[in-house]
């Protein structure tokens, strides 16, 4: 029987089958191969086939995973040879972002958008608690949105507190399949709650000696929304550590510079120090923005050097 993986926490799965029963599922051993650089073999939004082990008590066995159409990792918490699948076959990715209690750094934001641009998932940012929003975060936001949607990044800005901006979003998600991620303490879990009339997901503040937001997700999960279209919430991430991205790699994923690379006087241009480098020119030109660059700099800066 056909289904789609609705929950995954670690050893069992919670699977939708075809006839909208919903069953929890383990892995045939054929999953657990030697070498696979995956720290879970199978991730919430993978299709799958089952074979029902118990009707009575709504158990099943999973026998065959098919080809994903897409996907967006993250390097593993535990191990940076590795890398942990958040969620497959996903229509979009939504960041949930906030400029007060906590704020989300424009870093966080743009490695999260190079990974859902490295894997071919169109991303957006939602900016939440505009309720808390004062002059000085207001106008950080207009700049933020004016250079993200300069690129083609839809933004939003919503306070799920005061219910506004919503009406917007919901037409957005609406008949998608879209991953939503952000830190810990952004309002993941509220937006949720209204998004989805009657789940009731638990909510937690921001740790007031930290700053930082408290975890509620401990596993991702999708979730049907009113009508059609699904939405996976995934755990409050503290950092976002891509995964298998090269140097070289690093440019074609920013597509304000993806636009101009074949301007480059070198084809193993990294626009740092090389001569006739579009991207700089651009950057100098204010074609580009230079806190875009910065960025960029800073994800090439950490990128280790590797053989590709």
């Amino acid at each position: 029987m056909h289904g789609l993986i609705y929950k995954s926490t670690g050893s069992w799965y919670v699977v939708k089958a075809d006839n909208d029963r919903f069953f929890n599922a383990r892995i045939k051993g054929i999953f657990k191969i030697d070498g696979i650089t995956s720290t879970n073999p199978i991730a919430v939004g993978d299709e799958v086939d089952i074979e029902i082990e118990s009707d009575a008590d709504s158990t099943a066995i999973i026998g065959e995973i098919y080809a994903r159409r897409n996907y967006i990792n993250r390097q593993s918490p535990k191990s940076k040879y590795q890398h942990h699948i958040i969620a497959a076959n996903l229509d979009q990715s939504m960041l949930v972002a906030t400029l007060r209690e906590p704020r989300t750094s424009q870093g966080f934001i743009d490695r999260f958008l190079v990974a859902s641009e490295a894997y071919h998932v169109p991303p957006m940012v939602l900016f939440n608690k505009a309720d808390l929003y004062r002059k000085k975060e207001m106008e950080k936001f207009e700049e933020w949105k004016n250079m993200y949607e300069a690129i083609g990044y839809p933004v939003f800005l919503v306070s799920v507190k005061d219910n506004t901006g919503l009406q917007d979003l919901g037409a957005k998600l609406a008949g998608k399949t879209t991953l939503i991620s952000g830190h810990s303490g952004v309002g993941k879990s509220s937006l949720l709650n209204r998004l989805l009339p009657g789940k009731e997901i638990a909510t937690q503040g921001v740790s007031n000696w930290s700053g930082k937001g408290l975890h509620t997700t401990t596993f991702a999960e999708m979730h049907d929304l009113p009508g059609e279209g699904r939405i996976i919430d995934t755990p409050g991430l503290r950092e976002f550590g891509l995964f298998d991205i090269s140097k070289q790699e690093l440019s074609h994923y920013f597509p304000e510079m993806r636009a101009r690379l074949n301007d480059c006087q070198f084809n193993n241009c990294l626009h740092i120090n090389e001569p006739g480098c579009a991207i700089k020119d651009a950057v100098a030109n204010g074609e580009i923005t230079e806190d875009r660059f910065v960025s960029y700099y800073s994800i090439l800066e950490s990128i280790e050097a590797k053989s590709y």
